[in-house]
């Protein structure tokens, strides 16, 4: 299994179109194969860790496997999404992680 921290800065005014994309999003790729975990989240604002980020918003993803997870970035619906968010995003980082204990 492999995790995927995908982040990104929305830009101002765009949050509610970036949530409307990702909610379209979300059920296709949890019925991926492979695909574990897949869930859109935005910064708590608890007074713990970084202070939040209103425009900010996470994708914690699990696949059962590094080949899950290149089939996933291959797949067209990926594609399209990137090409419709592109505009909306300040930035954007993704981070894979190896589970190790």
């Amino acid at each position: 299994m492999i995790h995927v921290i995908a982040r990104m800065e929305i830009k101002k005014g765009q949050m509610e179109k970036m949530l409307g994309i990702l909610t379209r999003l979300v059920p296709v790729v949890r019925a991926e194969a492979g695909c574990i975990r897949y869930e859109v989240c935005q910064d708590a604002n608890i007074g713990i860790g970084t202070p939040a980020n209103p425009q900010a918003l996470t994708i914690v993803e699990a696949w059962e496997s590094p080949e899950h997870l290149a089939a996933h970035l291959a797949a067209p619906h990926m594609a399209t999404f990137r090409d419709e968010v592109g505009p909306l995003r300040e930035s954007s980082s993704v981070t894979v992680l190896n589970p190790k204990i």
